[in-house]
């Protein structure tokens, strides 16, 4: 029951987040067109049931410059004061297991069982000739994020191993995090055939007691007639976020990616374990790389992405390379 609550509790922070930032600033709405996202990210297609193995965030982002004043002016000295800025609500939840989840007592040298439960408001502001993201998640880590039951449920429909070390999970902690990415716009690169390839590069970092590091990437993209307002397909955190929004068009469109970051990691609660109480831990890796490749399609006002993501070891002495799968459906209204 105490769990329970500590969950409702949790969506209602997140709820209460959002209603204090939903008084808009009408002066600014210029253009009608917002747009829904589901993003869902699994290791399963992989074949595996390891570390980051579950993802799901649902995201609502706004129409253009309709920014909430307290939006406006905490983000203010952060931002260009003539950019365009989307407002961006998000509520997600990610789980983390070890690789045997049949063990009751899971093996001490892998990383521990873990879940994030959260909210979450943040902003895009383009300038046009880049994009600067910031986000604010509220939430909670352990029992009260709900990771036991989803993941029991889920493998249930899909008849595959049950979990059965989650009584070891971390404990329920408060989750506060702040991750900021600054994007310079899309360099073209060359138009051969028609058909147009560019590329992001983008600095950023989280700050907070769910994760703490610094990164650094570069998106390159191949396509015909490259969609504007796209900077690449939607992500879950920890990972670059991607886009919940992009301008819709009469034409089906298309474009491959393939993106490499890295991150310097000073915190990472799913390894490093409970901030003010004893709880598994392993050693985390303070250089962890992500490469990713996938395919964005494009019809009318609905776009979905399918991404494949090569990590690098996390912990101790793991030498193996997880993987995972995402599928992002944005349909823009």
């Amino acid at each position: 029951m105490r769990m329970t609550r500590l969950a409702a509790m949790t969506i209602s922070a997140a709820a209460v987040l959002a209603v204090l930032c939903a008084a808009p600033d009408f002066a600014r709405a210029e253009s009608p067109d917002s747009a829904f996202t589901v993003t869902v990210e699994n290791d399963l297609v992989n074949g595996a049931d390891r570390d980051y193995t579950n993802g799901v965030a649902l995201q609502w982002t706004d129409t253009l410059n309709r920014v909430p004043y307290g939006v406006r002016y905490a983000v203010a000295p952060f931002i260009d004061p003539g950019a365009d800025i989307r407002v961006t609500y998000q509520l997600g939840q990610n789980l983390y297991t070890p690789q045997d989840i049949e063990r009751k007592i899971p093996d001490p040298a892998d990383r521990p069982y873990g879940a994030w439960l959260y909210g979450a408001v943040g902003v895009l502001a383009d300038t046009g000739k880049s994009v600067t993201s910031l986000q604010l998640s509220l939430g909670v880590v352990g029992p009260a994020a709900l990771g036991e039951p989803v993941q029991s449920f889920v493998h249930s429909l899909v008849d595959t191993r049950e979990p059965r070390g989650w009584d070891s999970q971390l404990k329920n902690e408060p989750a506060l995090l702040l991750t900021a990415e600054h994007k310079w716009a899309d360099r073209l690169l060359g138009a051969p055939y028609g058909y147009q390839i560019d590329a992001s590069p983008y600095i950023g970092g989280a700050l907070g007691n769910v994760f703490t590091h610094a990164n650094a990437g570069m998106m390159v993209r191949f396509g015909k007639d490259l969609p504007s307002g796209d900077y690449g397909p939607p992500r879950i955190q920890p990972s670059t976020p991607g886009s919940g929004y992009f301008a819709p068009s009469d034409d089906f469109g298309w474009y491959l990616f393939a993106g490499i970051e890295g991150r310097m990691v000073g915190r990472n609660i799913f390894l490093d374990g409970n901030t003010f109480q004893d709880s598994p831990s392993v050693d985390k890796k303070l250089m962890v790389g992500d490469f990713t490749y996938g395919i964005v399609f494009n019809v009318g006002r609905a776009r979905v992405s399918l991404t494949q993501v090569i990590r690098t070891p996390e912990f101790g002495n793991d030498e193996d390379f997880s993987s995972f799968g995402s599928l992002g459906v944005t349909y823009s209204f």
